[in-house]
């Protein structure tokens, strides 16, 4: 079987992120259930696609690009009201920050599901996935803060606004984010096994969760966090 070099993942990875953003783009375009259809994708290409901090950061730029690029097309080529374009932008974002709040909400039941088998990943694995986890949000409000900067003047404005309005009420997977720590630094001090079975891992576990999700198997996370809740994320 042939293993794919590094290039071609790479290569494979920028296919991926160039098709988000297309999907995006025409999600926006359309701007029929804009928040839902975002969410969805973004599950997805979470379902699919690595979760260290360089792949999340391509993922997030992709879906940032694809709501930016989308917005200003149709502010200058159609005829749709700006302030309906403007909250197309605005029920993205919130589409992202729902997706990011499942991942870390898949985390935190992939830690779950291990202590009630009492069993444990290794602290070693525990720790690296915990540190890129505890940076998710602050890299979602750099990227939208980065695309803001990039941004013509209307739909930058509704992409600062939601960084400013981030930082004083939070954002969904910040919220999301902070039980999911919590588990982890239990797990952490807790006894037990040391490793699942082997070659088990906690980012394949988190993975396998979110293919469950984004096939519609697993409806609990969907249902904790809920794409329409936009707490946090109003403008």
């Amino acid at each position: 079987m042939h293993s794919p070099t590094s290039s071609e993942a790479v290569k494979d990875a920028t296919a991926d992120t160039s098709a988000l953003e297309a999907e995006v783009r025409s999600a926006i375009a359309q701007g029929d259930n804009v928040q839902q259809t975002v969410r969805d994708l973004t599950v997805k290409a979470l379902s699919t696609q690595k979760h260290d901090l360089q792949s999340l950061g391509r993922l997030m730029t992709s879906v940032t690009e694809g709501m930016r690029t989308g917005a200003q097309q149709r502010l200058e080529h159609t005829a749709a009201p700006p302030h309906t374009v403007l909250t197309s932008v605005s029920d993205a974002l919130a589409g992202l920050d729902s997706a990011l709040a499942q991942l870390a909400e898949a985390s935190k039941l992939a830690l779950e599901e291990a202590a009630g088998r009492a069993q444990k990943f290794s602290d070693e694995e525990l720790t690296r996935v915990r540190s890129e986890l505890e940076s998710v949000e602050s890299l979602f409000l750099e990227t939208v803060r980065s695309s803001a900067t990039a941004a013509q003047t209307a739909v930058s404005d509704v992409l600062h606004d939601f960084v400013a309005h981030a930082k004083r009420n939070g954002t969904a997977v910040g919220s999301q984010m902070r039980d999911t720590l919590t588990v982890f630094n239990n797990q952490m001090t807790s006894t037990g096994k040391t490793g699942l079975e082997a070659g088990m891992q906690l980012t394949h576990a988190i993975t396998d969760l979110m293919r469950q999700v984004a096939a519609g198997m697993l409806t609990g996370i969907a249902e904790r966090v809920k794409p329409d809740d936009k707490s946090g994320t109003t403008v």
